[in-house]
């Protein structure tokens, strides 16, 4: 086994720290769910090294004011809108045929938690494993002589909840079994690992690389699903409802450090397939309280099967 990946950067960097003297000018970066959270302190550490940044978002105009401060404020690079819907295959697919040059850096950022009710896309996938993974994937596909034409890096955001729940490939929409929004988003966070493996075993030819990320707990829109009880469970909220911030909370510009550290850094060019937590490689582990990355999150047979069952997805159009 290769040695795991270190850095100089500890789990309270910001995404600035770790691109501090990185230029990016000429690169051309595209980044899901931009337009808040982490996704934004990702676009804004990217744009300010100087590359060419696309936000594809559901809604384009959401990224108007976060263009508006790159402007104003003459960061080094460029930020601009594109329309994405990543449950929507057909949305998936115009923008991929829109794209033109080539793409040096693709984050896959974007994602949906724990739906309290089971949700299908258009093509009828479970709308967590559709959106976090199936989307991304496509996107992915779409994007590959785009990315082959930089030698570019990818970057899948996932999560600690992918150490609970394997993707069952058995009954990957629930079809069969009840649904639960947790085991949802597990599961669709394995997969989001294992798009990094897959791109790691089927692209490396291409000059692609491919990593996944933990980024920590942070509080955005992403936790808009969990009710009360579930937030005073994790400690986000105490017997009045109210917020709390546990020590370990970080904030969106440090839980975007290890995107942009994967998306932007030297210090990992060449590393491919491969899990990063607090902006180190990630050991594996059997513990499901972490940290580090699942044995079954990296497993290659896994990665190869799940590859062509969204392949015959995408070729199948449902």
């Amino acid at each position: 086994m290769p040695e795991l990946v270190t850095t100089p950067f500890d789990a309270r960097a910001t995404a600035w720290d770790v691109v501090d003297g990185v230029d990016l000018r000429g690169k051309r970066a595209l980044v899901t769910g931009g337009a808040s959270g982490i996704g934004t302190e990702t676009v804004g550490a990217l744009a300010r090294a100087g590359a060419e940044v696309t936000v594809a978002v559901r809604r384009p105009d959401s990224v108007r004011e976060l263009a508006e401060t790159a402007r104003r404020e003459r960061w080094r690079g460029t930020v601009r809108a594109a329309r994405l819907d990543l449950g929507d295959l057909d949305s998936v697919h115009a923008l991929t045929a829109a794209w033109h040059g080539p793409l040096d850096i693709l984050v896959a950022n974007a994602g949906i938690m724990a739906l309290p009710a089971l949700e299908r896309s258009r093509q009828g996938w479970e709308l967590q494993l559709a959106t976090n993974y199936l989307g991304h994937f496509a996107l992915a596909v779409g994007l590959r002589p785009a990315l082959r034409a930089a030698a570019a890096r990818v970057v899948v955001v996932s999560s600690g909840a992918h150490r609970r729940h394997p993707v069952d490939l058995d009954d990957p929409q629930f079809e069969r079994t009840p649904y639960d929004r947790w085991v949802a988003y597990g599961r669709s966070k394995s997969a989001d690992v294992l798009l990094a493996v897959g791109i790691a075993q089927r692209w490396a030819r291409d000059g692609i690389t491919a990593n996944a990320l933990m980024p920590g707990w942070i509080t955005t829109n992403l936790q808009r699903h969990l009710d009360l009880a579930t937030l005073q469970a994790m400690g986000a909220a105490d017997e009045a409802g109210n917020p709390v911030e546990q020590p370990f909370f970080k904030s969106p510009a440090q839980g975007a450090a290890t995107s942009v550290l994967l998306a932007a850094s030297p210090l990992l060019d060449g590393v491919t397939g491969r899990y990063f937590e607090d902006n180190q490689e990630a050991p594996v582990t059997a513990d499901p309280a972490g940290p580090g990355v699942a044995a079954h999150a990296l497993d290659p047979g896994t990665a190869e099967r799940l590859w062509e069952y969204a392949s015959g997805v995408l070729a199948t159009g449902d």
